[in-house]
């Protein structure tokens, strides 16, 4: 049987179009679907979305003669609809800060070059003037799924603050602060030891002294991520071109004791596993994550798994001063100073006494 020599169809008629709205949309969500007009019926057939982590206070986020046709401002995001010739912008601000670009266009090089020149001259710097660090900070709620805000964060310098861990303690900090990409040898860092010790003023200034290489976010539920597999793809994952530019990303999971618990397996479910699988496994493979994690039990006490060698870039103990070490830091007589921790410390130096409501405890005596 020859060959039909009817035309091939149209690649834009392929697939029929309908999209519906009801009454949990909100005039965002119309903007997000105004985005995809073009780009299905392929007048401008190349597509491609970047999230930039802080914008600078004064961006637009739109290419200069666009003409904007949908502005819309909901739940702590606005979203604006430009357009020009032979192309499609769509750009998202949320209250922090963080900013989400998709350009449509009828080339490939329109969609680069749109959105190289929009970044650059968006982009806030990553550190400001006075020591704040941008953080992005991932929680999921029920209606709106999961979502990041970014806050600048104050994080003093790691040499700010190297007196303020024990002599072990800082040592072990000072090689991990020093860390280049090149050198990872494993994609979790513990930090371990009572509260009080500063696990996370360290972790702040992990932030900082990376900052040429790594950014940071902070997930605030944890356990849900790590049991919402949806939730964790939407924070590892991210957009397809992660780490295009080399640089990595670290998890920031602090107070984390149930997840890597001797007893994690059979307390967290599928928690542990999708963690390790994370840190070492497929999840993991070329993506550039660091998970780094805070908790307050001994590393004896920990799922062998975690602490397994080759797993851990970092198992860093953050323990209280000794006697001596403590008097130093107070520059005191060490008579009368025990082992404190670094909470103990600054609240002997600044005489300070929690407020309370308890009264005194009656004075008893005069019995003969």
């Amino acid at each position: 049987m020859p060959l039909s020599s009817a035309p091939s169809p149209d690649p834009a008629r392929l697939v029929p179009v309908s999209v519906n709205f009801d009454d949990l949309d909100t005039p965002t969500d119309v903007v997000d679907a105004l985005i995809l007009s073009a780009f299905t019926d392929g007048s401008q057939p190349y597509a491609k979305t970047v999230r930039i982590a802080q914008i600078k206070p004064d961006a637009s986020l739109l290419p200069a003669g666009a003409q904007l046709v949908r502005v819309a401002s909901d739940n702590g995001r606005e979203a604006r609809l430009a357009t020009g010739e032979g192309w499609t912008v769509r750009a998202v601000v949320w209250r922090g800060g963080t900013a989400e670009v998709t350009v449509t266009a009828e080339t490939e090089e329109m969609v680069e070059s749109m959105l190289k020149a929009l970044v650059a001259r968006s982009e806030a710097e990553r550190v400001e003037g006075d020591g704040r660090v941008t953080i992005g900070f991932w929680h999921r709620s029920e209606r709106r799924g999961a979502s990041r805000a970014v806050r600048k964060v104050v994080a003093q310098s790691w040499a700010e603050i190297r007196r303020n861990y024990a002599g072990d303690t800082a040592t072990a900090l000072d090689r991990l602060m020093a860390v280049q990409p090149d050198a990872l040898t494993g994609q979790l860092l513990l930090l371990y030891g009572p509260p009080g010790t500063g696990k996370t003023t360290a972790l702040r200034a992990l932030a900082r002294e990376w900052l040429s290489w790594c950014d940071t976010d902070c997930v605030v539920d944890p356990e849900t991520m790590f049991n919402d597999p949806g939730y964790l793809m939407e924070v590892i994952i991210g957009d397809d071109d992660d780490g295009e530019d080399g640089r990595w990303r670290l998890l920031l999971l602090e107070d984390c004791d149930e997840l890597i618990g001797g007893d994690a397996k059979r307390s967290s479910g599928q928690a542990l596993s999708r963690l390790l699988n994370l840190t070492d496994g497929l999840l993991g493979q070329g993506r550039h994550v660091l998970v780094a994690i805070t908790t307050n039990e001994d590393l004896r006490s920990l799922h062998p798994a975690t602490v397994r060698p080759g797993r851990c870039l970092a198992q860093v103990e953050v323990g209280p001063f000794a006697p001596a070490e403590a008097a130093r830091w107070l520059d005191q007589p060490e008579a009368g100073v025990g082992a404190m921790t670094l909470a103990d410390l600054y609240a002997r130096r600044n005489a300070q006494e929690p407020i309370s409501s308890a009264q005194p405890p009656a004075r008893i005596g005069l019995y003969l």
